[in-house]
């Protein structure tokens, strides 16, 4: 393995951005890498008005068999979940390196030109159809796109993670099709932008990733912990927006987990509340209320997950879950000289590869 050094790279000083980067359309452009381990995607989702959420992923080089797919999910507000998870060739695939403008078959993310859209905040387009499942949605910002720092944090000289947020609130518009059955629908959406080099089940540990809304407030985040080999290391990007303006881009965070809670579905633990504090400017505790998706990672591997073989797979590499929580929300926080405090509910995820 190369020599570990870590590094985030922020604007400074410290972990944090005293001046925010401005995010060019080619940030959110595809990265291309002939390296075997380098991975990309495009995310898109929304909750709409009519209370489901529906998730794309546009995938030019996804983490197993580094090929392009696509993923498309839609829960319900009774609890039903349906996904259609779809694998390209690369012929199937065409990208740009100048802006998000991404055709995987027949599946699409773009942003739209400048003389399509009103205002100076990106507008993406998204259509996209797999077997009973598909929508044509159009997501217009409501705020500035967002990466922390420059965008990336290099494990070594050849492994890294980077990540762009291309729209961090937006509103939301167009249909969504379910079994032959298409419907106008609103809501509220959010779209980011992935890429890098690693094998993360090496690389990484776990994960924590989600956003919550007020009417007034935007918050995004992804606490990040790697294996050891790797040093244990925590990078932790927040960013925090009031009204149209980003206020907060920081990585100097203070977090603490609750009691842990084991869920038989994904055969392992979570934490029954999570709490980030970044002094000063703010404090942010969620707590579970429900397990909306457990996946125990290993069934995705039919012989890891057998009864006879699984022992052996737990000792050697943890045991692997997914997790998208419905929780309850407490945020404070202190803007300028002034202190809001906020509460609501919110959906956000954990991811452990160990």
């Amino acid at each position: 393995m190369p020599a570990l050094q870590i590094v985030e790279a922020w604007n400074g000083p410290g972990r944090r951005d005293g001046e925010i980067t401005v995010v060019s359309p080619a940030d959110n452009g595809a990265h291309p890498s002939n390296d075997k381990h380098a991975f990309e995607h495009w995310y898109f989702d929304a909750h709409l008005d009519d209370g489901r959420i529906v998730v794309a992923m546009l995938q030019t080089r996804e983490l197993v068999h580094r090929k392009p797919g696509v993923e498309i999910h839609v829960y319900t507000p009774d609890g039903e979940r349906r996904e259609v998870i779809a694998g390209y060739r690369d012929t199937d695939l065409t990208v740009s390196s100048q802006r998000c403008d991404v055709r995987i078959g027949g599946n699409t993310a773009r942003l739209v030109d400048g003389a399509e859209r009103p205002g100076d905040l990106p507008v993406y387009r998204v259509s996209v159809a797999e077997g009973d499942l598909a929508f044509d949605l159009t997501f217009t910002a409501r705020l500035p796109p967002w990466m922390p720092g420059q965008g990336r944090t290099s494990y070594n000289d050849r492994e890294f993670f980077a990540w762009v947020v291309g729209a961090p609130r937006a509103a939301v518009a167009g249909t969504v099709t379910v079994d032959g059955v298409t419907t106008e629908v609103t809501g509220r959406g959010y779209h980011d932008h992935n890429w890098g080099v690693g094998d993360m089940k090496r690389l990484i540990d776990k994960w924590y990733w989600g956003r919550l809304y007020t009417d007034d407030f935007s918050l995004v985040y992804a606490m990040v912990h790697t294996q050891r080999r790797y040093g244990s290391h925590w990078s932790q990007p927040i960013m925090l927006a009031h009204g149209d303006r980003i206020v907060l881009s920081n990585g100097e965070v203070e977090m603490s987990e609750g009691p842990p809670v084991f869920d038989p579905v994904a055969d392992r633990t979570y934490p029954s509340w999570l709490r980030m504090t970044v002094p000063g400017s703010l404090e942010l505790t969620l707590t579970v209320l429900e397990v909306v998706h457990a996946h125990n990672l290993l069934e995705d591997l039919p012989l890891a997950s057998s009864r006879l073989v699984a022992p052996l797979v737990h000792r050697i590499v943890g045991r692997p879950g997914y997790f998208r929580f419905r929780s309850d929300f407490a945020l404070t926080a202190h803007v300028d000289g002034e202190t809001y405090d906020r509460t609501g509910s919110t959906l956000h995820e954990m991811v452990a590869l160990s």
